[in-house]
């Protein structure tokens, strides 16, 4: 069984998946985008496909937007799409704590994932968000 979620971005860093979410224009498609051009690969934007795989919870692209990233002010770009299991939940919020003492979890299909708010404005996101899964995401 799946469940597909809308309004959400997702990629693959290495073998796991980084689904961030946000506000419509907190800049998803953008960070996915900036960790695209770091060697990260689509698996889906604005909606992604959650299936039970192996005990894990895996992220695909939803068959009527596979390899579609909206790129802003230039459009619907084609990309490599992949699957991957999911590892980190990204939350792009401009209210995002300054220190994280503990992880957030958030439950995503009945599976318990860490979850990091990151603030969106500032530079250095793809790489804050690199290491936020290094740090906490799942193995």
């Amino acid at each position: 069984m799946s469940t597909v979620l809308a309004n959400v971005t997702c990629v693959a860093i290495g073998e796991r998946g980084v689904l961030i979410e946000g506000e419509p224009g907190s800049g998803k498609s953008s960070l996915a985008l900036a960790l695209i051009d770091r060697g990260a690969v689509l698996i889906g934007d604005d909606g992604v496909t959650l299936e039970v795989r192996e005990e894990r919870l895996w992220a695909s692209p939803p068959p009527s937007i596979a390899g579609l990233l909206e790129v802003r002010n230039v459009g619907l770009v084609t990309m490599p799409a992949a699957s991957a299991p999911l590892a980190l939940v990204i939350r792009l919020d401009s209210q995002a704590p300054r220190w994280v003492d503990d992880v957030e979890q958030v439950k995503l299909a009945g599976h318990s994932l860490p979850l990091l708010r990151l603030y969106p404005e500032t530079g250095g996101l793809p790489l804050r968000a690199e290491l936020a899964l290094k740090v906490h995401g799942l193995a």
